[in-house]
């Protein structure tokens, strides 16, 4: 056993994980990303990959986990996330990195769907943002606010009443915890945009602005998603344009979307949008598993493809970094927990297995290991 720890550490330690994509020279790489605790499963997964003698996948997932990523909190007391977040901004602290929080803990989180859960009302809620903010405190902190809080509203999926009660609540909550985050001294907050392959921008921008995203530090896209990263950028750059645009007395009616051709779209924005990329909403996206990009499902194969959910031979995509050489984009991440599944993906069949993998997947959250080694061998760029 004392070998195969050995085998494991040298691993980690030779893994071209965090800052993989930063310059090699610490003095110039500037601000770095923190790499939190690995899924225990994923370090079982490494240990038996080593006993088998797959040392070049073990070194893969190895490399995965080394990754700088988001730390998810979305279930625990307020009491328990204050403690986990304190924790996890002094550990940051430590080694001069940034931490990235992604919460998920929004009343009628997922539409109550795979991930179902989060706070039973907004006042439990606000209890629990409140706590985040007492943990996080002075230090540095980058927030992904809630995933699909604004791209599956409760209005979107048939959960709120005639009056809109649930959705009005939901902009309450998602505005508490800008407000309440926002403000502290380290702490750059981002509003949920689903990711290209969903809203428009005429749709989405409405859903931001009325989010409190001119009080926040900007939008993330393609959290837990495939689209590629020039899908993402693009598509950032169209909604802060679009924001910009409507603060200016516009309407997101007439904003281009990312079904526009590029020429003509970039030609609106030069004749509508002159606000400089300071004083735009900023934006990060999630390259996490998008090294393939979608899956596009068989044709006529399945009533609902569900091509979100644990898609086969997608790939772990470019590196996180906070330099993007783009004005607009703060940051490339990675949001979602690479290896980790997206819940029990059926395809429109009466199961239980995954028809498109031909066994059950784990449930939401859970460690993957197959899908970990499909991340890693369809990697874009390589982890090795």
């Amino acid at each position: 056993m004392a070998a195969l720890s050995l085998a494991l550490t040298a691993l980690l330690a030779g893994a071209p994980g965090a800052g993989a994509d930063e310059p090699a020279d610490a003095a110039a790489r500037g601000p770095r990303l923190y790499v939190p605790d690995p899924n225990p499963d994923a370090l079982r997964q490494v240990v038996d990959l080593v006993k088998a003698g797959q040392y070049r996948d073990a070194a893969g997932v190895a490399a995965m986990v080394a990754t700088p990523q988001a730390v998810w909190f979305g279930d625990q007391t307020p009491a328990q996330v204050e403690k986990l977040t304190r924790d996890v901004v002094k550990d940051a602290d430590r080694s001069d990195a940034t931490p990235v929080f992604a919460l998920y803990n929004i009343p009628g989180r997922d539409c109550s769907n795979y991930s179902a859960g989060g706070a039973a009302n907004t006042a439990e809620y606000r209890a629990w943002i409140d706590a985040v903010a007492r943990g996080i405190g002075s230090r540095d902190a980058m927030v992904v606010l809630e995933p699909d809080a604004l791209a599956l509203l409760p209005a979107d999926c048939g959960q709120d009443d005639a009056e809109g009660t649930r959705t009005a609540a939901r902009y309450v909550e998602v505005n508490y915890a800008v407000d309440t985050l926002e403000p502290l001294r380290g702490t750059r907050v981002y509003l949920d945009t689903g990711h290209p392959g969903w809203h428009a921008v005429s749709s989405i921008v409405p859903r931001l602005i009325k989010g409190g995203v001119g009080r926040a530090s900007g939008f993330y896209t393609n959290a837990s998603n495939y689209q590629t990263d020039d899908a993402n950028s693009w598509y950032g750059k169209l909604i802060s344009s679009c924001i910009a645009y409507v603060e200016g007395g516009g309407d997101a009616a007439d904003c281009p979307s990312q079904s526009v051709p590029r020429a003509e779209a970039q030609a609106w924005l030069d004749a509508h949008v002159h606000v400089p990329p300071s004083r735009m909403a900023h934006f990060v996206t999630d390259s996490s598993r998008n090294g393939q990009g979608p899956w596009t499902p068989p044709a006529g194969k399945y009533t609902d493809p569900q091509d979100w959910c644990n898609p086969p031979d997608r790939g772990l995509g470019a590196r996180p970094t906070l330099r993007t050489g783009d004005p607009l984009q703060d940051a490339r991440l990675w949001i979602k927990t690479p290896g980790e599944s997206d819940g029990l993906c059926l395809r429109g069949t009466e199961g239980p297995e995954d028809p498109e993998r031909g066994y059950l997947d784990p449930k939401a959250g859970d460690w993957f290991p197959q899908q970990a080694l499909e991340l890693v061998r369809y990697a874009n760029p390589p982890v090795l």
